[in-house]
C-alpha cells in the first residue's frame, strides 16, 4: 500500500524533545508490514503548544496558522499522489492544525483518510472540527465512539498497543522494588506517597516530579496558563519527596527501567478533574501495553476496558485503592516465583495480540484495504 503518513514524531514535545514515541509506534510498524511510506515534511512543535481553540492566545496561533498547514499539506499530498496514487492519507492531527475541508480535499482526491487519535477520554473538543472530515477515525476509547457518530464522524475502535521490535526485556538486574515513569498530576503523588509512609522502596521519573517550586506558585503558574479542564490544586498536591524522584528518560532508558524494576506502576484517571460527585475520566494508556510487552510485572489502576486485554492478577494485577496497592506490592515482592509468572503471561500476551502490526491489520482489513 502507497500510504501518506502525517504525525508528529511524539506527543510529548515539550517534556520529551528527544522522544520519538509515534515514529516508533505508528511509523515504524507500517513499515514493517511492507508499506511504502512517505512522511509529511513539517515542523508541528509550535502548532503543539497551541492546541486548544479555548485559549484566547492559542485561538489566534490557530487562526493565522492552520492555513499554511493546509496549503503545505496539500502541496505535499497532491505532488505525491501525482507521482503515483496513494491509497491512504494516515495522520495525528488536532483540529488546530488543519482546516477540515483540507481533509475532505484528500479524500476528493480518492485517497481514503484516516486520524489516529487516543486523547479523547477528556479531549475531544481537540479533534471534533476535523473528525468527520475523515473518512475514518481510529479510537482507543470506547465510551466515545457513540461521541464520534454524534458529530458525524466515522470511528473504528481500535485500542492503543506497542511495538515488540522497540520495546522488549533488557538483560539487568533489578535496581528498585517499585517505579513510576510519567507526569506527576492527580492522585499519583498520594499513591507514591502511601507506598513510601508504609516503608517501601518506591521512586518516580517524569515530568514535574523534581520541581521544586513552592505549591502556591506553581498553583499561581498552572491558573496563569489557562489550561481548560486543569485543576492546579490536583496536580501539586500530596507532594512525594524530592530525594525518590528523576528527570523524564530517554525512550530507552523508559524501556530499560521496565527490566531494573520488580513492580512497574500504572494509573488509569486523566489529568482532568472530574465533575464534583462523578468518578474520575479513566482510559486505557499506551503504558499499559508498552510495559508487559517489555517485560514489565506490571500493577495498574483498575478499568474494566482493560480487563478485555489483559486477565487481571494472571497476566497484570489491578489495584483499586492505595490501602490494596501496598497490600500487592508487600505481597508480589515477597512471592518471586508468583510475580514471575504473572509477569512472563502478561509479556506473551501483549507480544503476540498486542503489538501495532496487528492493529493496523485489523483497521485495513475493515476499511478494504487489507
Amino acid at each position: 500500500m502507497h500510504i501518506f503518513y502525517a504525525a508528529p514524531t511524539t506527543a510529548h514535545q515539550s517534556h520529551l524533545p528527544t522522544s520519538k514515541l509515534w515514529e516508533y509506534n505508528l511509523y515504524r510498524p507500517l513499515i514493517d508490514l511492507g508499506h511504502e511510506v512517505v512522511v509529511f515534511d513539517f515542523d508541528y512543535t509550535e502548532f503543539n503548544y497551541h492546541l486548544d481553540p479555548a485559549n484566547p492566545k492559542n485561538r489566534e496561533f490557530i487562526t493565522i496558522n492552520r492555513p499554511h498547514f493546509g496549503a503545505e499539506l496539500l502541496k505535499q499530498v497532491k505532488a505525491v499522489h501525482a507521482q503515483r496514487p496513494l491509497d491512504l492519507f494516515f495522520s495525528y492531527f488536532y483540529s488546530s492544525y488543519v482546516e477540515p475541508e483540507v481533509i475532505r480535499e484528500i479524500g476528493r482526491l480518492g485517497i481514503t483518510t484516516v486520524n489516529w487519535y487516543c486523547n479523547a477520554s477528556y479531549q475531544f473538543h481537540l479533534v471534533s472540527d476535523i473528525a468527520p472530515a475523515y473518512n475514518y477515525c481510529l479510537v482507543p476509547e470506547k465510551f466515545r465512539l457513540d461521541d464520534y457518530r454524534r458529530i458525524g464522524a466515522r470511528p473504528i475502535y481500535c485500542q492503543e498497543a506497542a511495538n515488540p521490535n522497540i520495546y522488549k526485556p533488557y538483560p539487568l538486574s533489578h535496581e528498585f522494588d517499585i517505579t513510576f515513569v510519567g507526569q506527576r498530576y492527580g492522585d499519583r503523588p498520594m499513591y507514591l506517597r502511601r507506598l513510601w509512609k508504609a516503608g517501601l522502596d518506591v521512586h518516580a521519573w517524569g515530568p514535574h516530579w523534581q520541581d521544586p517550586t513552592p505549591l502556591w506558585r506553581r498553583v499561581a503558574r498552572s491558573l496563569k496558563q489557562g489550561l481548560r479542564g486543569h485543576n492546579p490544586w490536583q496536580v501539586f498536591t500530596n507532594d512525594f519527596p524530592l530525594e525518590r524522584c528523576g528527570p523524564p528518560l530517554s525512550d530507552e532508558e523508559l524501556i530499560k527501567m521496565y527490566s531494573r524494576s520488580r513492580i512497574s506502576l500504572g494509573f488509569s484517571s486523566v489529568a482532568e478533574q472530574p465533575v464534583p460527585g462523578q468518578p474520575p475520566i479513566k482510559q486505557v494508556r499506551l503504558r499499559d501495553f508498552e510495559a508487559p510487552m517489555s517485560g514489565a510485572f506490571y500493577m495498574v489502576e483498575a478499568y474494566d476496558e482493560l480487563q478485555e486485554f489483559f486477565e487481571p492478577d494472571k497476566e497484570i494485577v489491578f489495584f483499586t485503592s492505595a490501602e490494596e496497592l501496598i497490600d500487592k506490592t508487600r505481597y508480589y515482592l515477597a512471592h518471586d516465583a508468583e510475580r514471575e509468572r504473572i509477569r512472563q503471561a502478561g509479556m506473551q500476551r501483549a507480544r503476540i495480540e498486542h503489538s501495532w502490526h496487528e492493529r493496523f491489520r485489523m483497521v485495513f482489513r475493515e476499511i478494504g484495504l487489507g
